[in-house]
């Protein structure tokens, strides 16, 4: 049996009442399945909270307070690890950024922008000041932050397993100066180059048309259904309904076999770079 490791409740506020769940429930003497009984959820669920890897649902915390007669504690706590869980995301983000972090594969379908996950500071910069013109230099830079602390996921060399397709448009997107866009495709090549992510160039006359107005993220997990994330500027949709996010994987697969191999699209976008480099990109 794996040993069970400590939970520091300083490191968060989802971490500090996880470890105040865990204390309280072997207080009492429950395991986790006496706990989750009565619930719509298991004991992994439950044991991810403990961990401070899940936010709490109000649902789960009002039946955890009722179960361990904690007279509402966790209910309201629920709230504060909410705002925690945002970690500077926009709200309809916030889970899918969790859910990143427990991802055993990420597929993405990119048909306007380059995945968040891929972006450089300046990449971020430019989406920000375009979504967002109000916003105060201070708050993009937070924002600047967030998006590059969640691009070290890749730090980890071998979890999450990670493909992406891009449209070839965005290679050449006008959102950077050619030198800037140029460190960002670098980026992504060497991301490549170390194995970490698997990029794949949809050709630009590809007959793909009912997907060019959305884009496509597919999550799956080690012991939890897989999920399905859409977004535009202003708002996000995640889709866990497994008939339909088995339509959007089908789709992805055809995405995929449209798309240049492997080893084409990163001598395609590192040949981009060097074009954006030397001022003789194609128009």
């Amino acid at each position: 049996m794996a040993a069970r490791k400590d939970i520091d409740g300083s490191a968060s506020v989802p971490a500090f009442y996880g470890k105040e769940l865990r204390w309280r429930r072997e207080t009492a003497g429950y395991t986790l399945q006496q706990v989750v009984e009565g619930s719509f959820y298991g004991i992994s669920y439950l044991s991810e909270i403990e961990r401070g890897q899940r936010r709490m649902p109000e649902d789960l915390a009002r039946h955890v307070d009722q179960f361990l007669k904690t007279d509402g504690f966790f209910s309201r706590g629920c709230e504060d690890v909410r705002k925690a869980r945002l970690d500077g995301h926009a709200e309809y983000f916030a889970p899918v950024a969790e859910a990143e972090k427990r991802a055993r594969s990420i597929e993405e379908w990119a048909n306007a922008l380059i995945p968040g996950l891929l972006h450089t500071g300046p990449y971020t910069r430019a989406i920000a000041n375009t979504t967002h013109p109000l916003d105060l230099p201070e708050m993009v830079d937070s924002k600047v932050r967030n998006r590059l602390r969640r691009g070290r996921l890749f730090d980890d060399p071998q979890r999450p397993e990670y493909w992406v397709i891009l449209h070839e448009p965005l290679l050449r997107s006008p959102l950077l100066p050619p030198g800037e866009m140029a460190e960002q495709l670098d980026h992504v090549a060497g991301l490549a180059r170390r194995r970490r992510v698997v990029p794949q160039i949809l050709p630009w006359n590809a007959p793909v048309s009912p997907f060019m107005a959305q884009s496509i993220k597919l999550m799956e997990f080690d012991d939890e259904p897989p999920i399905m994330y859409t977004e535009g500027p202003y708002s996000g949709q995640v889709i866990d309904d497994p008939a339909i996010v088995k339509r959007y994987r089908k789709a992805y697969d055809r995405l995929r076999a449209a798309a240049l191999p492997s080893e084409a699209s990163l001598d395609l976008i590192e040949s981009t770079a060097e074009e954006l480099r030397n001022g003789t990109q194609r128009d």
